[in-house]
């Protein structure tokens, strides 16, 4: 059995890892390892559009991430709240948008936006004032964070929905019990004691906002973010610079789920 378990790890790891290793290879070839070197690190925190890709990805992922984080917390204190078949009902309807593959929610959101789209931007030109261009709704930034953030929202709701469940209930009961008001009691009882689930609902959206290639793919519209850069660049070949590329960026993705991970586990044994 534990020669079964160290296969299955061999086989999860190695592909990562060869990626890694050639990452510092010194040569053109991104499969053959000729030297160590880092300079293709270098060549990709000097490359422009690997920059500007970067700048992009951070950015949607910091706004979508602060967006989920606070819209899926009071959605999970709302739940907190309701009983029997309603709170099953809206359970239910969180799990189900987490298990959705990327790939319907990224088509779905695309036919959505274009739908809307369709409409607004018609009636925005007939309201708009003569002499002056309408403006354009279109995909971008814009249907980039919506996305993520519906894309994200769910994990946060029931990050904070676990947290909830392992608090006292005598502690609210205590503060309204002092005359504390509804919103007196989150904000001096509740939101201190969930902060951690909170903050690492924050940095696993922030990780997969940042790593998203195929939901970007359908509503990034001329925008390009580091997935879809890499994504391009593999088209044309894999080069040592897509290799570091790819490892900085699964470096900085694991470095963010363990600080989640572990601001999870310090808020649970609180």
């Amino acid at each position: 059995m534990r020669i079964y378990t160290i296969f299955v790890y061999i086989f999860l790891y190695t592909p990562i890892a060869i990626i890694a290793l050639f990452s510092f290879s010194a040569g053109r070839s991104a499969s053959q390892f000729e030297g160590f070197s880092v300079k293709w690190y270098g060549r990709a925190l000097d490359n422009p559009f690997v920059m500007d890709a970067l700048g992009n990805s951070l950015f949607v992922a910091f706004v979508s991430a602060t967006l989920a984080s606070t819209l899926g917390t009071l959605a999970a204190v709302g739940l907190q709240g309701m009983r029997g078949p309603v709170r099953a009902f809206f359970d239910a309807l969180i799990y189900i948008a987490v298990m959705i593959p990327g790939i319907v929610i990224g088509i779905a959101t695309l036919i959505a936006l274009v739908t809307v789209f369709g409409v607004v931007n018609p009636w925005l030109s007939a309201i708009w004032p003569d002499g002056s261009t309408a403006p354009t709704l279109s995909m971008g930034m814009g249907s980039l964070i919506a996305a993520h953030t519906m894309f994200t929202l769910a994990l946060v709701v029931i990050i904070v929905r676990a947290r909830l469940a392992s608090l006292e209930g005598m502690l609210s009961e205590a503060s309204a019990d002092l005359y504390a008001t509804p919103f007196g009691t989150f904000r001096q009882i509740t939101l201190p004691l969930i902060a951690p689930a909170v903050l690492a609902g924050f940095l696993l959206s922030f990780t997969f906002s940042f790593d998203d290639f195929i939901i970007a793919f359908f509503v990034a519209g001329s925008e390009t973010t580091l997935p879809i850069y890499i994504f391009a660049s593999i088209r044309r070949g894999i080069t040592p610079e897509v290799n570091a590329i790819g490892t900085m960026v699964m470096g900085a993705s694991l470095i963010m789920l363990v600080i989640a991970q572990l601001i999870l586990r310090r808020g649970q044994k609180r």
